[in-house]
């Protein structure tokens, strides 16, 4: 089935306008489950309490508030929060353009592939050639669906993606980590662990790898539909701590059987 675009918008820097249409780059695979009361299986459903009186809080009666670090209750209601909301825009503003890469992988939140949007064609794959001519990505600005987003315009295989950023707040700096201790490595096993290192170079392959923990659920799911028993699953027995030595040792055997 083909991709359905999200969302439309226009990129913009200086005088240049770029109708495009913005597709989700990734989708969630979440197994979903319903809540059943043990005894008869009705669906049950979630409900705001009241903890003092126990009745049930229709949620049109729910109220926001904030705590502050003196325990003060701040109030808000949906009018005030709406008067925060961004005003509402189609651009995705073009802030800077910076080199490739400069933006490293801590930033990235979520990926978004750009389309031309009808009458934009021409300008749209202008847009990827100087791109890739280029060498540089963009840093961008919009509003989708009532939040302000931070992005980096770029190409991947040659198309254009735009990919939402986390804001500064969120990083944590390497500079606010302890630095680790211990003794530094040996000649020997600097020269093992490059070895080791040689040998398990290899390109990526994403087709690979896949989410493991969905499988067993679904695996799960159909054996106990189909009535069979489940196997509990094996304890895994504790690992005898090593020494760095040994594990290099022992890691390259494993790896010269295997090859």
């Amino acid at each position: 089935m083909p991709a359905r675009a999200m969302w439309k918008g226009v990129v913009r820097f200086a005088d240049v306008r770029v109708p495009v249409k913005l597709y989700a780059a990734v989708e969630d695979q979440v197994v979903h489950f319903r809540l059943l009361h043990a005894s008869d299986h009705a669906p049950v459903k979630q409900a705001l309490v009241n903890p003092h009186s126990e009745a049930v809080v229709p949620y049109g009666e729910a109220r926001r508030a904030y705590v502050t670090e003196e325990k003060d209750l701040v109030m808000l209601s949906d009018a005030d929060l709406a008067t925060l909301e961004p005003e509402p825009s189609r651009d995705i503003e073009i802030l800077q353009f910076l080199p490739s890469q400069a933006i490293d992988h801590r930033w990235y939140r979520r990926p978004y592939y750009l389309g031309p949007d009808d009458g934009g064609k021409e300008a749209f794959f202008a847009l990827t050639e100087a791109l890739a001519t280029t060498g540089r990505e963009g840093l961008a600005r919009w509003v989708m669906r009532k939040k302000a987003y931070v992005g980096a315009l770029r190409l991947h295989a040659g198309y254009p993606m735009l990919v939402a950023l986390r804001h500064a707040e969120e990083i944590v700096a390497v500079e606010d980590l302890e630095t680790p201790a211990g003794r530094p490595p040996d000649e020997r096993e600097l020269a093992m662990a490059r070895q080791l290192i040689d040998m398990l170079a290899a390109d990526f392959e994403p087709a690979e790898y896949h989410d493991e923990y969905r499988a067993r659920v679904q695996e799960l799911i159909a054996t106990k539909a189909r009535g069979d028993r489940v196997a509990a699953p094996p304890v895994p027995k504790p690992r005898p701590q090593e020494d760095l030595t040994r594990a290099l040792q022992a890691s390259l055997k494993q790896e010269r059987k295997r090859a």
